[in-house]
């Protein structure tokens, strides 16, 4: 069975530590294995640990706690060796706490696309934490900053005692228009690991309701844009979107401006006769689609947020507005080459931008161009097609 790998991430001095500090002390870690960075960060020291190797520890609690000391898929398949030996107790997940200056995007990738990880391993929650006290600092000096708060499933703000009320309110309202839907808690709010980690967002049996969240949320009003400042594009589209023209427009388009793409959150309409398939990425990081079991209100359009950095939304909104009238979707047909069902035929599509088909069904002449080509738009572009529409950007 497939582990979740959760992700507590934040800037340096967010208040990582203190928070873990605080969960350790009672039981809800127990059955979570811990990936940190050294020992002493987390103040273990004072705590009655048994090794169980020179990097893996074990936690009255019960909790594994475990050094990372060169790459994270090494340290994860070490420690799934361990539990399959018996040396460490069987947990059920797994939380890493990143360095302040990382950005999430790499891990998701190693974890999402490793072939010895796949299917042992999978991305949970990603929880970032914010200080409130220095957010906009770090925002305006620190691009780790932006990808943080944006790749976030929660966000938890910290040290609003440093800040008053005025403040606070403007980081809030700001950080729901740069991750529109987010839950966003207070860290002292959390008193357990079990309340941290409860689902896996939109990953897990809480989907629906990370959903309905988000889209019921609606798109904020858009402030000026500042220099390196991100923006929020927000599409929407009435009709049912054809899936495999959809992942050919997705994929080429992270395959030519991920880095600018912090995130991306989509919930579809791919048949009218079908629930939902809810789509998210970070980056050039694209999950595989979730299959929502119903539409969480009685609006079934197809929608999509992205937030960007260094990319303009009006171009990316007139590229989507290309695909959308050149793809006609195939009645019948579902996500991942799959039934109307719903049921995936294989491991999903989107997960895997490589695995797209490089031409797809069209409504007229012309295909857009394989995203398996090393140069952004590689092929002629043809009247209508959404690939030159992507070129400008």
């Amino acid at each position: 069975m497939s582990l979740p790998l959760n992700v507590i991430t934040g800037f340096l001095g967010s208040g990582k530590t203190t928070l873990l500090n605080r969960l350790l002390q009672d039981q809800s870690l127990g059955d979570t294995a811990l990936l940190i960075n050294e020992f002493g960060d987390i103040g273990i020291d004072h705590l009655l640990v048994q090794e169980v190797a020179p990097d893996t520890v074990l936690l009255p609690s019960g909790c594994v706690c475990c050094s990372v000391r060169g790459e994270l898929k090494e340290a994860l398949l070490a420690l799934l060796a361990r539990r399959s030996r018996g040396e460490v107790p069987a947990f059920r997940r797994v939380l890493l706490e990143t360095t302040g200056l990382a950005d999430p995007a790499p891990i998701l990738a190693t974890v999402n696309n490793d072939p010895q990880l796949r299917g042992r391993v999978h991305i949970g929650l990603l929880v970032t934490l914010v200080d409130a006290s220095h957010a906009a600092l770090q925002e305006r000096l620190h691009p780790e900053w932006l990808a943080q708060v944006a790749a976030a499933d929660r966000l938890l703000l910290s040290k609003t005692d440093c800040v008053d009320e005025a403040t606070q309110a403007a980081l809030r309202e700001h950080l729901q228009r740069l991750n529109p839907g987010a839950p966003l808690l207070l860290t002292q709010a959390i008193q357990s690991g079990d309340q941290l980690l409860l689902g896996e967002g939109l990953r897990g049996a809480t989907a629906e309701r990370e959903v309905a969240r988000w889209q019921l949320q609606g798109p904020l009003k858009a402030a000026a844009p500042q220099h390196g400042a991100a923006q929020v594009c927000s599409l929407e589209f009435e009709q049912a979107l054809d899936w495999v023209g959809f992942g050919v427009w997705l994929s080429m388009l992270l395959r030519c401006h991920g880095e600018r793409i912090l995130r991306v959150k989509g919930l579809l309409n791919i048949n009218a006769n079908q629930a939902p398939i809810v789509i998210h990425g970070v980056q050039h990081c694209l999950h595989a689609p979730v299959h929502l079991p119903r539409w969480p209100s009685a609006d079934h359009r197809s929608r999509l947020v992205f937030i960007l950095r260094g990319l303009e939304p009006e171009p990316l909104r007139r590229s989507f507005e290309v695909f959308a009238r050149s793809f006609v979707p195939a009645a019948g047909e579902g996500p991942d080459g799959g039934d109307a069902t719903g049921h995936p035929a294989g491991a999903g599509h989107l997960g895997d931008p490589a695995r797209i088909p490089a031409g797809a069904r069209r409504a007229g002449p012309g295909h857009p161009p394989g995203v398996s080509g090393t140069r952004c738009g590689a092929g002629p572009a043809h009247r209508g097609d959404a690939a030159g529409q992507l070129r400008p950007l």
